[in-house]
């Protein structure tokens, strides 16, 4: 079996990566070829890629879409220049890279990272530019905060799946914690890395400022649509009741805040339903390669549980005396080396460590954030984010692995080592 394996992952690695396959027709051409292999009959194979394809999307699509349109409003809306104009005058140039993190925490809490990465790094590298400083010493701090956002917290895609797959775990405690956890990991990866990068080179893509906006909104406005996701998903960790429970659910969360966002940073200052509806339609066509990447993953994932490797991994844990958070985040990290995908990593571990997390009764919050964790160690040449960073950034491909792919790193270890101080603590 694990032989097999290893060969379809190769094969999916050099689809993607060197043959330049869409990875939707990567992931379901590997996906039949390992239930064939494995002399899975071919109508449970069928069965299996729809059904993986169907559980995948139904849980994190609405995440995504939303997410998105809710990104777009705020980027052209200038909501996210009003705060970080803000955060800049509190902080002052000296502290622009911590200003950034905290820009990128706050921003990319509801926002699908390659939504923030698009909507902030234009600014990173402009400030960048008028304060003479280092472009990759300036985003090194927001990206950390951006990607662990995306790793540790939900409602992100991969999070939040992981929170409504695993047995048990509550999505108000695993993100309070994932918090909890982000601080030093943030602290660490970003801003204390980030200082040793002043002298990387980089020729970044030049962004011109925007004209100031005619009736910009109000920093009242831009943080309470950015925020209200966050403080409507944590209510359910403070109240049982059934409206409190409807609309703190992720789903719901995001849709009245996009209700919000629409009218706050929208129609109340005058923008036409056409154009509304424009930036609502360009958010889901942005997003669209994205979604059918993930459904690819779960046709993968659901292969994966007919093939019953969980229970092979199971194995493996007891055999070994391995602490299963310790082997959550392992999995997840090996899965993230060979995608290229946290989510997709995210979303393949959990299908495989639900024996283990049945049979040893470890807490599945603890389990959702160190997977969530495995899920960013060691980005690289197959992940888009290696390449976001390396296009917008102006950095040679040897300097992004020495700045961008250490950062993922240590955010990944950081949070593992935070999972198992928890683990001890409650």
């Amino acid at each position: 079996m694990w032989g097999l394996l290893f060969i379809v992952i190769m094969i999916l690695v050099a689809l993607i990566s060197y043959f330049k396959v869409q990875p939707f027709l990567s992931f379901l051409f590997v996906s039949v070829i390992t239930g064939l292999a494995y002399g899975v009959k071919t109508n449970l194979i069928v069965e299996a890629v729809q059904k993986g394809i169907g559980s995948t999307l139904g849980a994190i699509l609405p995440i995504i879409l939303l997410g998105a349109m809710i990104g777009k409003i705020i980027a052209k809306t200038n909501a996210s220049i009003v705060i970080a104009d803000q955060l800049i005058k509190l902080f002052g140039p000296k502290r622009l890279p911590f200003a950034f993190m905290i820009i990128g925490f706050i921003v990319s809490m509801p926002l699908f990272f390659s939504v923030a990465f698009l909507l902030l790094t234009p600014l990173v590298l402009t400030t960048a530019k008028r304060q003479q400083m280092n472009p990759v010493f300036l985003g090194i701090p927001m990206l950390a905060s951006l990607s662990i956002t995306q790793g540790f917290l939900p409602p992100h895609p991969a999070p939040y799946y992981l929170v409504t797959h695993l047995d048990g775990a509550e999505i108000g405690k695993t993100l309070g914690w994932g918090i909890v956890i982000s601080i030093p990991a943030m602290l660490l990866s970003g801003w204390l890395f980030g200082m040793t990068l002043k002298k990387v080179p980089a020729d970044p893509m030049n962004f011109t400022q925007d004209a100031e906006p005619v009736n910009p909104p109000s920093l009242f406005s831009g943080l309470t649509v950015i925020l209200l996701p966050v403080l409507l998903i944590s209510t359910s960790a403070f109240s049982k009741n059934a409206l409190i429970g409807f609309i703190s659910e992720p789903n719901m969360a995001l849709l009245i805040s996009l209700i919000v966002a629409m009218y706050m940073l929208g129609f109340r200052r005058g923008v036409k339903w056409d154009d509304m509806q424009h930036w609502i339609l360009d958010a889901s066509k942005e997003v669209a390669p994205l979604i059918l990447t993930f459904a690819g993953a779960g046709a993968f994932k659901e292969i994966l549980q007919l093939m019953n490797i969980g229970n092979e991994v199971m194995g493996i844990a007891m055999n070994n005396a391995i602490n299963p958070l310790l082997l959550g985040w392992l999995i997840a990290a090996m899965l993230r080396v060979i995608t290229g995908s946290s989510t997709v990593a995210g979303i393949t571990t959990a299908g495989i460590i639900l024996p283990v997390l049945i049979q040893t009764g470890v807490n599945p919050n603890l389990m959702a954030l160190s997977i969530g964790a495995g899920s960013m160690v060691l980005s690289h040449v197959n992940d888009t984010g290696f390449w976001l960073f390396k296009e917008y950034f102006g950095v040679s491909v040897k300097n992004t692995l020495c700045s961008w792919t250490i950062m993922e790193t240590i955010l990944a270890v950081v949070g593992l080592a935070g999972v198992l101080v928890l683990q001890k603590l409650i």
